[in-house]
């Protein structure tokens, strides 16, 4: 099993601003590298401060001079958002300028906000999808591309470069849609799923979706890869794990507004921190991700490994803009103390998940 870190980047109170969001982003990301993480994901984002980054290829171009071993992953882009000639060339380019390292993580996306400001239909998110993945696999994988959809037409294209990795770099899907695991299925596609403030419960029903998806298509889900995120904050202080949860519900407040087409946003243009109904109190937060002492946090990863057998582990410690001093000092401790007491329980770590 591979260990992953994901950087939302959100902006709240940072004292630096943008600036300092991206300065704590590249000390944990090469924090996670020392530690012996395997995989670096930046989110995708448009427009609001729930994340300051709307570019993840740019971050993991950047991130390949500051890095040296660590994978490197748009977590993810949202296809329907894109030119697929233009994100062909540019996937192509940062596979070469990260010596191979990068990771491909792709979705759909679900942001009503942002769609609408991109002129996309979102309830055609999937076919466009589809359709832009034609495309890209053409331009990436032969070179070539002549191409009649619904969605866009395409004169004879030759590309000059092509995927650095042959034939393509790995994949990962944020989805449970059949027709996309089906398209993908032939590149030994990752699904990789979150329910990030929401927890585990939500996120294995989100699995069992997927394994039915799986099973529409004839396929046995115990055989298929799965890569999962999780809000990760290890802390021995019940208070400091409230602060925590408190952090989360502000981005999952900022995640349910986006999916509508109107914004209620403050004076600074943020989104104002305002309840939505039937949401988690604090303490239902804190139960329901991955928090507390470092025993408690190593029985709910166990429960996870147990429960779904993921091929990739990715932690999001730098929730809710918390500071840097207590996000490091987690992910420092998550690999000291919480991770010897899973493989007491489950194994070493790198067998978790072989199908």
């Amino acid at each position: 099993m591979q260990l992953g870190l994901f950087s939302l980047m959100t902006l709240r109170d940072h004292p630096q601003g943008v600036k300092g969001v991206m300065n704590d982003t590249q000390t944990m990301v090469k924090t996670a590298e020392e530690v012996g993480f395997d995989i670096a994901w930046f989110a995708e984002h448009h427009f609001a401060n729930y994340s300051s980054s709307p570019s993840p290829l740019m971050m993991v171009a950047n991130a390949a001079g500051w890095t040296s071993k660590i994978k490197l992953a748009p977590g993810v882009l949202v296809l329907p958002l894109y030119h697929p000639l233009r994100l062909a060339q540019e996937i192509a380019a940062v596979d070469a300028m990260t010596d191979g390292r990068l990771v491909v993580g792709m979705g759909t996306g679900y942001q009503q906000y942002e769609f609408d400001r991109y002129h996309v239909e979102l309830e055609k998110k999937v076919d466009i999808f589809l359709e832009y993945w034609d495309v890209m696999e053409q331009a990436l994988v032969t070179g070539e591309v002549e191409y009649r959809g619904e969605h866009l037409s395409i004169p004879q294209t030759t590309f000059a470069i092509k995927s650095y990795q042959t034939p393509l770099p790995l994949l990962f899907v944020t989805t449970s849609h059949p027709r996309l695991l089906d398209r993908l299925k032939k590149w030994q596609v990752t699904p990789f799923h979150a329910a990030s403030t929401l927890g585990s419960p939500v996120l294995y029903k989100m699995v069992d979706g997927l394994n039915q998806s799986w099973e529409t298509l004839g396929e046995n889900p115990a055989t298929k890869p799965l890569a999962i995120m999780q809000y990760v904050h290890v802390t021995d202080s019940k208070a400091e794990a409230l602060e925590a949860a408190e952090r989360a519900r502000y981005v999952g407040r900022m995640a349910n507004h986006l999916r509508k087409p109107v914004l209620p946003l403050d004076d600074n243009g943020y989104i104002r921190n305002e309840p939505f109904d039937g949401e988690y109190t604090l303490e239902q937060y804190a139960s329901n991700m991955v928090v507390g002492d470092p025993y408690i946090v190593a029985e709910k990863m166990i429960a996870d490994i147990k429960r779904l057998d993921p091929i990739n582990y990715t932690c999001n410690f730098q929730f809710g803009c918390m500071p840097l001093e207590r996000a490091q000092r987690s992910l420092y401790r998550f690999t000291k103390e919480v991770l010897p007491l899973v493989e007491k329980e489950v194994g070493p770590i790198a067998n978790i998940g072989l199908k």
